[in-house]
Order: structure tokens, then sequence, then C-alpha cells
């Protein structure tokens, strides 16, 4: 969905090749966009570096184009809407070994590419800007986003993913077009560059920071960053491609907690100071066993289905698991769960049976009970997750 606008070449002359493609997105940034083209291109030329600008336009209305032609930019037009997707349209284009991106409101400081272009003849394969360590200029950035919001997202993507980068979030960054063909990125707004950073990390290509410096965006106009809406969706995004935190560490406390608690109140009430823990606490184990049983199924459905559907690297998953995980296995664990809590069933049964089906006395019962509903539940679930489990994993087996 991308269309590149006449250039002054022939159209019989070969398409030239450049060490670094300087890549911008731009939507009505007529007022910035022929400064940091004017800035990029002499940079490149004071270094020494065969290079291009590329605007990426994303359906400027008020001539952005034109002005960028005139200072020399390659202009591609970028029909489907987004921050990523300009980019994405733009890197495609790129005829550069080397790709530095970095935003066309002039907030970001074009003249010093030298390190990035150093850091990548080193052989990283992507190479971060560090506003923090290079200097954010007064009324660069809401105190919002240097105080709360770029701390708390960078340290969330680090967590997740132990990447070695302090600035998540700085536009202006440069990497190996190879490499950044490897990542196969599909996201079109803003949550585009933590996915850049995500796969990278998960791809463990070599990663590194460089000091840069942010300056107070040059435009006449609101930006087109919204602070919570992209926020959010940027946080929903790093929990999308992190079942370990969204899945699996919850549920391993919830299963072990609940267990845990069912265990302690098996034999009967259980005492703490002035404080009597009795069925309603064990049922209470039992709903957080139930609960993290089911968000554990999620972990493995959204393992195999990141892994089969491409939306996760090849390397974060293993096929041996997928094997050992599969349908007969799944089904047999099932039934023995399903088996076990039929049992316990059939045993209170034959203990009411006993009793000439009168009442039942709640502390010498329903524990019993609650222990064969429960593994009766959750031998169902086993049963039927493997079934599911198996089918997402069926386009896999055929490639």
């Amino acid at each position: 969905m991308l269309a590149t606008l006449p250039e002054p070449t022939s159209d019989a002359a070969p398409a030239p090749e450049y060490e670094v493609s300087v890549v911008m997105p731009c939507l009505n940034e007529a007022k910035t966009v022929g400064v940091c083209v004017a800035k990029a291109k002499a940079c490149l030329e004071r270094l020494g570096v065969a290079g291009e600008v590329v605007i990426a336009d994303n359906g400027s209305t008020d001539g952005s184009q034109a002005i960028a032609q005139e200072h020399g930019a390659r202009v591609v037009n970028v029909e489907r809407k987004g921050y990523g997707s300009a980019l994405q349209g733009g890197i495609a284009s790129a005829r550069g070994r080397f790709i530095i991106m970095g935003d066309a409101d002039d907030s970001y400081d074009f003249t010093n590419l030298g390190p990035f272009v150093e850091r990548l003849r080193a052989g990283d394969e992507l190479v971060m800007g560090n506003r923090f360590k290079g200097g954010i200029k007064p009324g660069a950035m809401p105190w919002l986003h240097r105080y709360v919001g770029n701390p708390i997202l960078s340290g969330i993507l680090n967590l997740f993913f132990r990447t070695p980068v302090k600035d998540a979030h700085c536009g202006l960054r440069g990497f190996r077009k190879d490499s950044y063909e490897k990542l196969r990125l599909a996201t079109p707004g803003m949550e585009f560059a933590s996915e850049m950073v995500v796969k990278a990390s998960l791809l463990k290509q070599k990663i590194s920071e460089v000091p840069t410096t942010l300056s107070p965006d040059g435009r006449d106009r609101p930006p087109h960053l919204r602070s919570f809406r992209d926020g959010w969706r940027h946080l929903r995004f790093l929990l999308l491609m992190c079942p370990l935190w969204l899945y699996l560490i919850p549920a391993t406390a919830l299963l072990g907690g609940g267990l845990a608690v069912m265990l302690w109140l098996t034999s009967g009430p259980r005492i703490i100071g002035s404080v009597q823990f009795d069925v309603h606490t064990m049922l209470l184990g039992a709903l957080a066993v139930f609960v993290g049983y089911q968000t554990l199924w999620l972990w493995a459905y959204a393992r195999i289905y990141g892994w089969t559907s491409g939306i996760l690297p090849e390397q974060t998953f293993s096929a041996k698991v997928f094997k050992h995980l599969n349908l007969e296995r799944g089904v047999l664990a099932g039934a023995a769960l399903l088996l076990g809590g039929l049992a316990l069933i059939v045993w209170l049964f034959r203990f009411w049976w006993g009793l000439d089906m009168g009442p039942l006395d709640v502390q010498s019962t329903f524990r019993p009970a609650l222990w064969g509903f429960l593994l009766m539940i959750l031998g169902v679930q086993t049963i039927y997750g493997s079934f599911f489990l198996s089918m997402l994993g069926m386009n896999r087996e055929k490639n």
C-alpha cells in the first residue's frame, strides 16, 4: 500500500545503493520536515556516508511531500494509516544497508547521527537513542512522560524481556535492514516502537544505546501522540507478547496458593490466634485452584498460537515441548483427574447411603465433596483443553 513519488532521475537508471537510509514518518509536517531533511543530509555528507533521506508520508494535506522533495528527500506514499504503518512502508522502500529512523517534527537531533553509524558498523543490530543520557531540553518532554510513563513502560519491558534499553520509547534509533526484516514487525500504531525492541530481544539481536538529545517539538499544532491511549497500547502489546507474566506467573501463584490452602484445611478447621479457618476458606482455595488452572491453559494456548502464527519468533518455543504436550497425554491425564473426582463422589454417595440418605455433617463430608468436584472440573477441562491445544498446533504439524 505504498507508492514512490516521481524522482528527477531517469526510469532507466538503476536504483543506487546506500550505506545509510534515514527514514522519517510524516503526516502534515510542512513546518518542520524540510528542516529535518536538510539536517540529516548535511550530517551524512559531513560524515562522508553514502546515504539518502526517505520521507514515509501517511497522507499529508499541507504540502509536506513537495517540501521534502525540495530539500532532497525521496518521498514514499503509505496509504495504510498509523505511525508503524508509515515506518514499515518507508523502511521497505529504503535502499540503505543501515536504517536510522526518527520523527519529522524537529525534536530529534539529525545533526548527530555519527554514534548510530559507528555502532552499526561495529556489528550492533539495533542501536537505540537514549534521551535521558543525551539531554532533554526544557519543554521537550511532558513531566508525565518523563517521570511516569517512559520509566514505567521501559521498566516493564526490561522486566518482561530482559533488554538493556533504558529509553525504550526514543523514536531516534538505527538498525541493520537485514536484521529488521527478520523481526517481521506488523503493528500499525505507536506500539511499533515497542514491537521492534521486544522482537529484537526475543531473537537475541545485539542491542545498544547511544546518547541523543531531545528538543521541543517544532510544529505549531498538537502532536499526534495521545498519552493515555498510546501508553495503554504499549502496555497491552507488552503483555500480549509475554505469556509468562500475563498468564504463567499469576497461574502459578493461584494454583500454588489455592492448593496449599486446601491441603492445610483438608484434615479439619485451623485456628490462628482468635481466627478460625474452615470449609469456607477451603472453598476460596478451590476457587483459586480453578482460576489458576484455567489461566495455565490460557498460557499454553498463547504460547502455541504465538508460535504457530508467527507472532512470536521461532526461537521462543520448542517443538519438543509441543510434541510432549500431545492430545493423548492430555486426555489420559484428564481422565485420571476425572476418575479420581468421581471416586470421591461415589465414596461420598455410599457414605450417604449408609445413613439412609439422611442429613450429612458438613464437617465430615464437605471437604471430600469439594475435592471431588474440583478434580472432576479439572479433568474435564484438561480433556477439552488438550483437544483445543492440538487443534492450534495442526497447521504447524503440516509445515
